[in-house]
C-alpha cells in the first residue's frame, strides 16, 4: 500500500532501491506520526471538514494504535510503503473509509515534517535531562578533588600546576555552554510545519494555529514554502547540537585515557570498568573511553554528512531528503549511551594524591615563583629573568604551597556560578505545555 497509489505497480527493483532503509528508522517516527494524526483530526472536525462523530472515532482509533506502538506491538507490513501508510490503512481496516479521511488537508511531506519534529524534541530533551545530570556529577567531583594538584600541559609539555577542581569544573561548565546551545536548538526545533502540505498550502480552511496548540508547538513555521525547507534544516542544527555534547565528552575521555596510563598515573577505575589482555596480564585498559571517544568523534561529523547531502539542493522536498534519518537517527542513540557511560563511570574515579610532589613536576611551579618576586616589588620581566636564571644554575627550589584566588582558579572554582548557569539553561525550556498537550491528546487526565 501507498498513499500514492493509482493503481500502477512500482518495478520491485525500483521499490526496493526507493525504499532502503526508510522502514527502519520510520518506526522512530511510530508514535509521533500518531501525536500529529490525532491533532489533524480534531482541527478538521473543527473547521468542518470531518464531522465530530468522525473526528471522535478517528481519535479513539489513534490512541489504541499508539498504545500498542508503546507495548511494541505494532510494525509496518510487507508491502506497505513507510509508517504513514500503515498507520492509515490500520484506521481503514478499523473504520472503513472514515478511515480513509485523515489524509485530508495534509501531503507526506508536512506528515513527515511534524514527526520529525515532535521526535525530535522528545530525544532533544532526554539529552538534555542526561547533560545536566552528568554537569551535576562533575561539579560534585570539582568540590570532592578541589584541593588535589594535578599538572596542567600545554604542547604536550609540563606547563603549570592545576588541579582536579579545575579539571572536572571545566567540563561541567562546557556542558552548561552545551546545554544553552541545546535549548535554542528546541526553540527552532519546537515550531509547526502542519499545515504547510507539500510546501504550497491548501485550499481547504485549515486551522494551523490549532494543530500548533494541539501539538505544544512553542509556534509555527509560518510560511508554508520555508516550512518545507526547514526539512534537513532542522538535522543540521540538531547535529551541531549533539556534535557540541560529543566534543566535550570526547576531549574528556581522552584526557581520562591520557591520566590512565602508567606513565602519569593521575587516575584510575574499578578493573571491572576496565579490560584486560589476551597475552598481557597486568594490562587494564580504557576500552570504554577510547569508545566514547570514538562514538563522539564519529557524532561529530553527522553536520557534515547532512551538509553534504542538502547543499545546492532547491526549495521544495526532494528524495534526498529520506536520507536525513539513516544519518542523525543512530548519531542521537549514541550520544546517549556516551553520556550514560559517563554518568556511570565518573563517580568511581579514583584520583592519585600527592602528584605535583614528583620531581619531574618541580619547575611547574616556576611561574608561581616569578609572581611570588614581583610581589615583592620586582618587575614581572625582571623576575621572568630571575626564575629563569636559577633554573639554569641549579639554584631553583620552588615552595609547593598555592595561593590562587582570582575567579574560575584553584582556590575560587565559582562552581556555585556554573551551577547557577546550568540550572538557567536547564528551565528555560517548554517542557510541562509539551507534556500536557501530548497528556490531552491521547486522553491522559
Amino acid at each position: 500500500m501507498k498513499l500514492w497509489d493509482k493503481g500502477i505497480s512500482t518495478d520491485a527493483f525500483i521499490e526496493k532501491f526507493t525504499v532502503g532503509n526508510d522502514k527502519k528508522f520510520d518506526m522512530y517516527l511510530a508514535p509521533y506520526d500518531v501525536l500529529g494524526s490525532i491533532a489533524h483530526a480534531f482541527m478538521l472536525a473543527d473547521v468542518g471538514i470531518i464531522t465530530q462523530d468522525e473526528a471522535d472515532a478517528i481519535v479513539q482509533e489513534l490512541r489504541r494504535i499508539y498504545h500498542r506502538i508503546e507495548q511494541g506491538d505494532f510494525s509496518i507490513e510487507d508491502g506497505i510503503e513507510d509508517i504513514h501508510s500503515q498507520i492509515e490503512l490500520e484506521l481503514t481496516r478499523a473504520l472503513g473509509d472514515i478511515g480513509k479521511k485523515i489524509h485530508t488537508g495534509r501531503s507526506r511531506n508536512d506528515q513527515v515534517l511534524v514527526d520529525i519534529s515532535l521526535f525530535l524534541r522528545s530525544i532533544l530533551f532526554h539529552i538534555i535531562d542526561e547533560v545536566y545530570e552528568l554537569a551535576k556529577i562533575l561539579i560534585e567531583l570539582s568540590e570532592q578533588y578541589k584541593n588535589h594538584l594535578l599538572p596542567g600541559y600545554t604542547h604536550f609539555q609540563i606547563a603549570m600546576p592545576s588541579s582536579f577542581g579545575l579539571w572536572f569544573g571545566a567540563y561541567a561548565e562546557s556542558l552548561a555552554d552545551d546545554l544553552a546551545f541545546a535549548m535554542t536548538t528546541v526553540h527552532f526545533v519546537n515550531k509547526n510545519p502542519l499545515g504547510s502540505g507539500a510546501g504550497f498550502g491548501s485550499s481547504f480552511p485549515l486551522k494551523r494555529m490549532r494543530t500548533t496548540e494541539l501539538l505544544g508547538f512553542e509556534g509555527l513555521h509560518i510560511n508554508s514554502v520555508y516550512a518545507q525547507m526547514t526539512r534537513g534544516k532542522k538535522e543540521k542544527l540538531f547535529a551541531q547540537c549533539i556534535g557540541g555534547i560529543a566534543a566535550t565528552l570526547s576531549k574528556m575521555a581522552m584526557d581520562i585515557t591520557l591520566y590512565m596510563s602508567q606513565n602519569m598515573g593521575f587516575i584510575s577505575f574499578p578493573e571491572t570498568l576496565t579490560t584486560g589482555s589476551s597475552i598481557m596480564p597486568h594490562k587494564k585498559n580504557p576500552d570504554v573511553f577510547e569508545l566514547i571517544r570514538a562514538k563522539c568523534n564519529v557524532v561529530q561529523t553527522v553536520q557534515y554528512s547532512l551538509h553534504s547531502l542538502m547543499n545546492n539542493l532547491p526549495s521544495g522536498y526532494h528524495r534526498d531528503m529520506q536520507l536525513t534519518k539513516e544519518i542523525l537517527f543512530p548519531a542521537l542513540y549514541d550520544i546517549v549511551d556516551c553520556i550514560s557511560m559517563m554518568k556511570y563511570a565518573l563517580p568511581q574515579c579514583n584520583i592519585s594524591s600527592n602528584i605535583m610532589e614528583n620531581d619531574v613536576y618541580t619547575y611547574a611551579f616556576s611561574v608561581d615563583e616569578v609572581n611570588k618576586a614581583v610581589q615583592q616589588g620586582m618587575s614581572f620581566r625582571d623576575a621572568y629573568k630571575y626564575v629563569a636564571q636559577q633554573i639554569q644554575d641549579g639554584t631553583y627550589s620552588p615552595s609547593l604551597s598555592m595561593e590562587h584566588t582570582h575567579e574560575g582558579s584553584m582556590g575560587n572554582l565559582c562552581n556555585d556560578m556554573i551551577r547557577e548557569q546550568l540550572e538557567y539553561h536547564y528551565s528555560s525550556s517548554h517542557r510541562e505545555t509539551i507534556s500536557n498537550a501530548e497528556k490531552r491528546l491521547l486522553g491522559i487526565e
